[in-house]
């Protein structure tokens, strides 16, 4: 038995009958480190004396007779994600050497429920991408194919789990980069409901769209997770208060009873045949589980949601990275001539080329005549799109659709289309436009490479999502696989 393809709940299980330790558990997931990281480089920092160190207080913790799930489990954070005293770099030359003072609430989270921290994982600079080439360190591989892209921007998270670098991992997700890459690794991503999980800590791009999720082994883990890291927090305004509820007792091995809607827009043109023909029998086996299949579903707004988000994000990333000046913290451009000069020059070399065409592209849409013709028009489209999928769940529990067009695209394939790049997003990001929560689940694979299904629930109806994605695993394998590595 390999410790490092353990599920979360299975480990947890482990440790409870004490079969094996933490510190075990740990020892066996840094040597995996040791020997595939080379290849994958799904870290920014790998920190294997901390995660030691937080393995034995775990050990001691169970010990003296405490339990949780999570308790002595090895898991990755996603480097946007602040960790008191150790770097948190976004990938970004502009925070290379930014050591915060503080953890993100998530982190909090996790470290009270015995967190044993593996490191910090690689990301597309900033969150900006699709396929974690865009770091200013190294691009990372897909573990399945290396000669292929994890995708983004959680790269590195959806990586570090399906390569045995950890148990499980947080990733970010504001147009897709939880999903995306969970689809592109063959591991489950959650992305929660806007507001489910606290950002404090989290280093923004687009504030009205980031949302922290698990990227984990199943849907089990997802909901393991999740139930750590969800719930209010007053340190942020966008935080909802609703109660959590026990998100592994919504999980049931069948789907008696709920109604699944699979929207023709998300069938686009340009998928490929195997994608899609993997996703029809994703649903064959939803339907055989019990579940009622809706296919007279339309969305018709989606096919404006990726203009959209790229109208709104860019827009909030001009806000956000106009903070990153030179003066008060990060990179700082020291031969320069004056204040304006310094200032000009520290986002000149500090910033990668994505991190600025989505400046232009912001700055631009917020300009003095511009404003109401892009921002607001796009602002009215959201809501047009949030109603339809309201309009949706009147009449189904769930939605169904591909999490990608295509399966992993070739490392450089498109570097220099950045349009191309943006598409591989267009089935995911509507649910961050909606504030909705997505999931995306192991589903197959075409050639040889890993095809995700994704599943889209209410606001705030996490369980569904998982119900529907812990029923698919129980009657399907693709979860389970590993890639040779």
């Amino acid at each position: 038995m390999n410790l490092h393809d353990l599920t979360i709940h299975e480990a947890a299980g482990l440790l409870a009958k004490k079969e094996v330790t933490s510190e075990e558990l740990t020892r066996s997931v840094l040597a995996r480190i040791g020997a595939v990281e080379g290849r994958v480089q799904a870290f920014v920092t790998v920190t294997a004396e901390r995660a030691l160190d937080q393995a034995r207080a775990a050990d001691a913790r169970l010990a003296k007779g405490e339990t949780g799930p999570l308790l002595g489990v090895p898991g990755v954070i996603k480097d946007v994600l602040c960790t008191r005293g150790v770097r948190t770099t976004c990938s970004a030359r502009m925070l290379e050497n930014f050591v915060p003072p503080y953890d993100a609430h998530v982190v909090d989270r996790l470290q009270q429920a015995g967190l044993v921290m593996m490191g910090k994982a690689n990301m597309d600079e900033f969150a900006m991408g699709s396929s974690t080439e865009n770091s200013a360190f190294h691009p990372t591989c897909n573990p399945w194919e290396l000669t292929r892209v994890p995708g983004g921007s959680s790269g590195g998270s959806a990586a570090s789990v399906a390569a045995g670098e950890g148990l499980y991992a947080l990733g970010t997700d504001t147009g897709g980069s939880i999903r995306q890459p969970a689809g592109f690794c063959s591991v489950t991503g959650l992305k929660p409901s806007y507001g489910r999980v606290s950002r404090y800590g989290l280093i923004a791009f687009a504030s009205s769209l980031d949302q922290i999720g698990p990227m984990t082994r199943d849907a089990e883990d997802a909901a393991i997770v999740l139930q750590t890291i969800a719930g209010y927090d007053r340190r942020d305004a966008t935080c909802v208060d609703v109660a959590v509820p026990d998100y592994r007792d919504a999980l049931k091995p069948d789907l008696k009873g709920l109604r699944i809607g699979v929207p023709k827009e998300y069938f686009v043109d340009g998928m490929q045949p195997e994608v899609e023909a993997a996703i029809r029998t994703g649903i064959a086996d939803l339907e055989r589980l019990g579940a009622t299949i809706d296919w007279d579903i339309s969305l018709p707004t989606t096919p404006y949601a990726l203009a959209v988000y790229y109208i709104l994000a860019p827009s909030e990333a001009s806000s956000n990275l106009a903070r990153y000046d030179g003066v008060k913290y990060g990179y700082s451009h020291a031969e320069a001539d004056g204040m304006w000069d310094a200032m000009e020059k520290t986002r000149q070399f500090g910033f990668g080329p994505e991190v600025k065409r989505r400046i232009m592209l912001g700055t631009y849409a917020l300009s003095a005549g511009y404003y109401d013709a892009y921002y607001v028009k796009a602002q009215k489209v959201r809501t047009l799109i949030r109603q339809e999928f309201n309009a949706v769940f009147q009449r189904c529990d769930a939605l169904i659709t591909p999490t990608s067009p295509t399966v992993p695209f070739k490392l450089g394939e498109k570097m220099d289309d950045p349009v191309q790049m943006y598409l591989s997003d267009v089935c995911t990001i509507p649910v961050n436009i909606a504030g909705l929560p997505g999931m995306s689940v192991p589903a197959g694979f075409a050639g040889g490479l890993p095809v995700g299904m994704q599943i889209i629930g209410r606001a705030f109806d996490e369980p569904t999502v998982l119900r529907v994605g812990h029923a698919y695993q129980q009657a399907t394998d693709w979860h389970t696989r590993r890639p040779a590595l």
